[in-house]
């Protein structure tokens, strides 16, 4: 039984020290792929492409500037309410929240309506009312009842997370570099 305990213990530690090396290999190295929810690890993952670019202008870096981002994800994602109806063509959605959370809306989810509407496929659009943002997403074209369902059932949550663009996002935000259409 001794003997069990201690070669357990020993694979034990040799798992913890070649798992991190491991998952950094694994990564990829063009650019973040955490979108975000797990603040830790997305400011982690970019840390490390910071670290590895010979090119990083360390002076220029703004972590606060992601980790308040990251905060405003946290804000839109879990703590605003969100009240859906079907419209032509689409969904509208009124996205919203209490102090902290309202302001995060309307940071968040303004710029990500313009990145929805460069998608061919869709049209997005925000207005503000109390308290945060009517979202509304609609199929460009009116026959496209494959791309009204898919709107539909993606709903608010869905939606926030289509694109490309919040890994090289975050990654522009950490370098410290201006964003277009963006307050954060």
């Amino acid at each position: 039984m001794y003997r069990s305990a201690t070669v357990a213990l020993s694979w034990g530690l040799v798992a913890l020290l070649i798992t991190p090396p491991l998952l950094a290999q694994s990564a990829p190295p063009d650019g973040p792929s955490l979108p975000g929810q797990d603040a830790f690890g997305a400011i982690a993952e970019v840390v490390r492409l910071l670290e590895a670019d010979p090119e990083t202008d360390w002076s220029a870096v703004d972590l606060e500037r992601l980790r308040e981002h990251l905060i405003d994800m946290n804000e839109v994602v879990l703590r605003s309410a969100v009240k859906s109806r079907p419209v032509p063509r689409g969904l509208a959605m009124d996205i919203t929240g209490a102090a902290r959370t309202a302001r995060a809306i309307r940071a968040l989810v303004v710029p990500h309506a313009a990145e929805l509407d460069r998608m061919s496929a869709w049209a997005a659009r925000t207005e503000p009312i109390p308290g945060g943002l009517r979202l509304t997403v609609t199929a460009r074209t009116a026959d496209d009842t494959k791309t009204v369902a898919r709107i539909r059932g993606l709903g608010f949550a869905g939606l926030l997370v289509q694109g490309g663009h919040h890994g090289p996002h975050h990654l522009a935000m950490a370098k410290g570099q201006a964003l277009p259409g963006h307050r954060h």
